[in-house]
């Protein structure tokens, strides 16, 4: 399902400050975070080795692109695999409007997705959304400040959502204008277990049982396929000067790693 924050062009020293779970089976074929691609479009990010694509990625000319999926009871056989919607900005050279687009024009080909897609060059991000179901997909410039977007529209209140923005945005002011430590933010907000009251869960049709394992900020769930939750974290610091690192926590083998790659926006 996967669940993001990030302080946008709002804070002293990051221009970005991104924190993503990506939740998903725990047998799913996955690349832990690494370059990879052709030529001078390299691309850094984790890899879905069963679709091919990515649920984030950033390059070294700025661009940056993440996904959440969309809780829904209806899911479409045959849909395109929501993973290469990150690579269609990734792999181009067009602005995120121009892309967010070109994917609003296809989106029901697709299950339920928000997508964002920033220039950090430019200072533009775009979010893009082909739900709720058979209205025209949303796009729309994400404004400077703090943003949580979980498995509904953008900033949407659902419980878990407004947890990861309170503890985010107390977990700033305690810094204040310092620069924010990575691993200090991953233990503090992305680890939380905590469920969302069974009355507050969001009316998706879904199963109730299903979205209540799904309402906190790290999942862990079994189901009939095995195990299912948060198998990384990730946290992209971007500061002023285009010095940028993406850290990842991530699962492999039943063995909790981590490590960062550090690149310079050029």
């Amino acid at each position: 399902m996967c669940i993001a924050a990030w302080i946008w062009q709002a804070h002293p020293v990051h221009q970005l400050l991104l924190l993503l779970n990506r939740d998903e089976f725990h047998s799913r074929p996955t690349k832990a975070v690494g370059w990879w691609g052709e030529g001078s479009k390299k691309i850094l990010g984790g890899r879905d080795v069963l679709g091919g694509g990515t649920w984030m990625g950033c390059t070294k000319d700025g661009r940056l692109a993440f996904l959440t999926n969309v809780l829904q009871p209806d899911a479409m056989p045959g849909a395109r695999t929501r993973g290469d919607l990150p690579l269609k900005f990734l792999q181009s050279n067009k602005s995120p409007l121009e892309v967010a687009t070109e994917v609003a024009e296809e989106a029901d080909e697709y299950n339920g997705f928000n997508l964002i897609l920033a220039d950090l060059t430019t200072n533009i991000m775009v979010y893009v959304s082909n739900r709720p179901k058979g209205q025209p997909a949303t796009i729309q410039l994400v404004s400077p400040g703090l943003h949580v977007l979980s498995n509904a529209r953008l900033d949407s209140p659902w419980q878990k959502a407004i947890l990861l923005g309170k503890n985010f945005r107390e977990l700033l002011r305690e810094h204040g204008a310092d620069e924010v430590e990575v691993k200090d933010i991953v233990e503090r907000l992305m680890t939380d277990t905590t469920k969302a009251d069974k009355d507050r869960l969001p009316n998706t049709g879904c199963d109730p049982n299903w979205e209540h394992g799904l309402s906190s900020i790290f999942i862990e769930v079994q189901t009939d396929q095995g195990p299912y939750g948060t198998r990384s974290t990730a946290v992209l610091s971007v500061n002023y000067d285009g010095e940028a690192s993406l850290y990842e926590k991530y699962l492999e083998s039943g063995i909790w790693k981590d490590h960062t790659v550090s690149y310079q926006i050029e």
